[in-house]
């Protein structure tokens, strides 16, 4: 949707009037502040209760489903062409640099694969993971696993701005010279950063700011810009490293795998898969909050089975061997990009070294500011919405993430808590089993049917995700199973005394969390089916039948695609007038006629 200057002029005009409005007085600020009633709200339940739905809870509308499969080409590229430190990871733990490549690629393929499953229930009915979880989990018990991922998100999103923030320094670093590195330091050492390094975060944060203020579908050509200059500056680094050092890599001292793993391989090859899914394990529950701006049903699907591990590999490749030939060459040991920069400026200090490093730099900058949008910032967003529908929209939960992101002070936690990211490393295995038990419900026992109506309705009415008192005891059942093997090992990373049969079972990780949840609520839902799944069963719903028909919401008002997202003009004051015919089925359930007709 496009606006001319004097539509944006006059929009601009009247949301500076508004904002002078509310603080006219108290009310005036509470209506300021809160987010309309969506129709499927209004028309969701009889009963006044919670809200449970706002613009960026409904269904995606057909004018904002603007992503087709090379815009998601693109996005998924931008996201895995960054990984220059991965293939440092991989050799750290112990592999080769040949094992490194080959165990990159395994774990970032197995990782589409997961991807590739969790992005249909999204493609096909425009909904986020906050919603996805609703039809899962049920009504209440969403709200934890959005909290899990939400307070994920937080974190990495902090550690993301601080990393961004490093690459800052170097263009700093670049164009200042020794003037930017002695400022006058007045924090004290044990906060684990310098006034030069805030600053340089401060730049960052500025930077990520605007961005807030946008939606992922509006995004488009963002992510087209950071590929455009971020290319460029991946491999002109790597081409500046073997111009350099001749191409003499010396990969000499990365040609054994580390001794102690030598009566182990086998445990110790799958702990390295583990390890490399780490870098998309929170890509993977995310997969929603994405597919669902996609156009078509399977846009979001296949454009990422192969983009994304081949740019990881290709990403990684590239870090190890530039990083080992200046290593071998200059006797260093450096492995992030942003070392890298400063060791070349150190080295050829010069006006033409200064403008290159400028400019690599930013291209870099630029990868980590749309990796933490994508990867954490939209993720937290989207969370808020479901946490105070009311309240917070995808914009405004960005620009608080944004807040937290400062406030937690990552450079602190970097800086005195390697424990700390060790946990963070290893928290993937929680979310595992909350992406098996959602792939498994919607592939295997609901035949991929979401009555999209029912997931605005919290009440005892809704026969399709209320579960038990708004809890999928099934699904809470797989997902404590999925991770109470692994988590013994999980503890034993952090420092705690485990056996080294447990030490095993924790380097599976990801990979057995997302297996025994699978397995266990599958089995379970075979003996003991919810109820939705009794229903759609009985309704003899052939696969996706639901995603071809109107939605109806509870009280029998058909809602239309204008509607999703927006306030039913025909109700004011948050007024709901019941309109469908009810009746009672034998057991005594309420039950609209609508149901069996329209989903």
């Amino acid at each position: 949707m496009r606006f001319t200057r004097a539509e944006i002029k006059a929009k601009a005009a009247e949301k500076v009037h508004n904002a002078r409005n509310a603080f006219t007085s108290r009310a005036a600020f509470i209506e300021w502040v809160q987010v309309p009633d969506t129709a499927l709200d209004q028309h969701g339940h009889k009963k006044s209760g919670p809200t449970w739905s706002n613009e960026d809870l409904d269904p995606t509308p057909p004018e904002k489903r603007t992503w087709r499969w090379w815009n998601y080409v693109i996005f998924y590229w931008d996201l895995s062409f960054g990984n220059w430190t991965l293939g440092s990871v991989m050799v750290g733990i112990g592999l080769n640099w040949w094992q490194a490549i080959l165990t990159i690629f395994l774990s970032q393929f197995i990782s589409s694969i997961a991807m590739f499953f969790n992005s249909r229930c999204a493609s096909v009915y425009h909904i986020g993971y906050p919603v996805v979880g609703r039809s899962v989990f049920g009504m209440w018990g969403a709200y934890y696993f959005v909290l899990a991922r939400a307070a994920l998100a937080i974190v990495w999103f902090g550690v993301q701005l601080y990393t961004g923030s490093a690459l800052v320094g170097n263009m700093l670093y670049a164009v200042f010279g020794h003037s930017y590195l002695h400022i006058p330091n007045t924090i004290p050492k044990s906060m684990g950063i310098t006034s030069a390094g805030l600053l340089a975060f401060f730049l960052f944060w500025l930077m990520t700011l605007p961005f807030t203020f946008f939606r992922p579908y509006q995004l488009r050509k963002f992510f087209w810009f950071k590929a455009f200059v971020m290319i460029p500056a991946i491999v002109g680094l790597f081409i500046f490293c073997m111009v350099n050092t001749k191409g003499r890599i010396g990969l000499g001292h990365l040609q054994e795998t580390t001794a102690i793993h030598s009566n182990g391989w086998g445990w110790f090859f799958v702990w390295s898969l583990n390890s490399g899914m780490g870098n998309t394990a929170t890509l993977i529950t995310n997969q929603p909050d994405i597919a669902r701006w996609s156009k078509t049903k399977s846009g979001a699907m296949w454009s990422q089975l192969f983009t994304n591990p081949i740019a990881v590999t290709l990403s990684a490749s590239l870090g190890i061997l530039s990083t080992a030939a200046i290593n071998n060459n200059w006797n260093l040991q450096l492995w992030n990009q942003w070392d890298l920069f400063d060791a070349i400026l150190n080295r050829y200090w010069s006006a033409g070294t200064r403008t290159a490093v400028f400019f690599a730099a930013g291209g870099w900058t630029t990868s980590v500011l749309g990796t933490n949008i994508a990867a954490n910032m939209i993720s937290f967003g989207s969370d808020c919405t479901l946490l105070f529908p009311r309240y917070l929209t995808i914009p405004r939960g960005q620009f608080i993430v944004l807040c937290l992101g400062f406030a937690i002070c990552p450079w602190k936690i970097l800086a005195s808590a390697s424990v700390f990211t060790t946990f963070l490393a290893g928290y993937g295995l929680f979310m595992a089993s909350v992406v098996a038990i959602m792939v498994c419900d919607y592939w295997c026992l609901t035949k991929g049917n979401v009555f999209i109506a029912h997931l605005y309705d919290g009440t005892k009415d809704n026969k399709h995700y209320y579960y038990h008192k708004g809890w999928n005891v099934q699904a809470i059942i797989a997902y404590l199973c999925g991770i109470a093997l692994p988590f013994a090992g999980f503890l034993g990373t952090l420092g705690v005394p485990v056996s080294v049969a447990a030490q095993d079972l924790g380097h599976l990780g990801w990979m057995l969390s997302f297996a025994i949840a699978f397995v266990v609520y599958y089995v379970i839902c075979l003996v003991w089916p919810t109820r939705n799944q009794r229903l759609v069963k009985e309704m003899g719903l052939k696969w996706e039948e639901v995603s071809y028909s109107e939605i109806i919401a509870a009280d029998g008002t058909l809602i239309t695609t204008d509607l999703e997202g927006y306030p039913d003009p025909q109700l004011q004051h948050g007024e709901v007038k019941w309109t469908g015919e009810i009746e009672k089925d034998t057991a005594g359930t309420t039950l609209e006629h609508a149901d069996f007709k329209h989903y």
